[in-house]
């Protein structure tokens, strides 16, 4: 029997997705490949990962912009929202600096969670900000970042709405100051950390294990980038060095581009895109991953629905 249920398929799997990627993180490590439209999130959970990353230099990117704090919260609430809400399984979003002092970070956890999202991620970097893994970034005193915590902890109105605190004092000021910020940050009320740019396995397990010295207890958050500071470590490295959350942020975007613009310069060459079909989603597959068959099922029957009797029982 068909639900009257709205063109969102199958709200129940939508429900309590903070709630969830807390039970996914107290269970497992969780991978979260970087999702830079609805589509890309629907692949995502579509090959099976269970929760899912946006990521603010995957949505500057896409909207042909560098990661330097151009998307306002307007812009980026809207753009998550869309990608939240496409798929059941929760998403994390990359919230930066929180938009500015901490009444601008209550109103951004605000537009975040309205917006669908299980967590956000803040940074203590300073304005201008960039991307972590670039030099001649600064961040903001210790203090400013624990203010800007406390103010989205008491924003929330879902208590499992989960905040991210991210420090990129590493490249600023040494392995120590993201130590110490870390305790800081979850004192405040953070329910992760997010220590960004670590430069090597050791390192990593270094702040695992000044962590667990100090009584931190809260999950640990490792950013796997291309090209960046981190060496390459698996998902099994990261774990045995205690990290719970794996991101992949902008993994599937530079993916896609690279395709593009090999498909671009094949067509620009040779005038078809025919020798590309067997690296194509097919017509079928796109169908399926848009669920369209399902979309047709619903709007035949809610055409059925409100024909007049008389009609229907000819």
């Amino acid at each position: 029997m068909e639900s009257d249920e709205p063109m969102t398929l199958h709200a129940s799997r939508f429900t309590n997705k903070s709630s969830r990627l807390r039970e996914l993180i107290a269970r497992q490590t969780v991978v979260m490949p970087g999702a830079f439209n609805a589509l890309t999130a629907m692949q995502i959970e579509q090959a099976g990962f269970q929760a899912l990353y946006v990521s603010g230099a995957a949505l500057s990117a896409a909207r042909g912009v560098p990661d330097v704090g151009l998307l306002s919260l307007t812009e980026m609430a809207a753009d998550a929202g869309t990608i939240a809400r496409s798929v059941a399984i929760p998403a994390l979003a990359d919230a930066d600096t929180g938009y500015g002092p901490p009444l601008n970070v209550m109103r951004a956890v605000t537009e975040f969670e309205r917006a669908g999202l299980a967590a956000i991620q803040l940074e203590d970097q300073d304005n201008p900000k960039k991307c972590g893994h670039l030099p001649g970034k600064q961040v903001v005193p210790a203090s400013e970042m624990v203010s800007k915590v406390r103010a989205a902890v008491q924003a929330r109105r879902d208590p499992s709405f989960m905040i991210v605190a991210r420090t990129d004092a590493r490249a600023v000021h040494g392995l120590e100051e993201a130590v110490r910020r870390g305790i800081a940050y979850v004192e405040a009320g953070a329910d992760a950390l997010f220590p960004e740019a670590l430069e090597s396995a050791e390192e990593f397990q270094t702040y695992a294990h000044e962590m667990t010295k100090a009584g931190v207890k809260v999950p640990l958050v490792a950013n796997m980038t291309e090209f960046g500071k981190t060496p390459y470590l698996s998902v099994s490295e990261f774990e045995s060095l205690g990290y719970r959350v794996i991101l992949f942020p902008v993994s599937t975007l530079r993916a896609a581009a690279k395709a593009v613009e090999q498909l671009l310069a094949e067509l620009k060459a040779h005038g078809t895109q025919q020798h590309w079909l067997g690296q194509m989603q097919t017509r079928r597959q796109l169908y399926d991953l848009l669920r369209y068959d399902e979309y047709e099922r619903r709007e035949r029957n809610l055409m059925e629905k409100h024909k007049p009797r008389e009609v229907r029982g000819q």
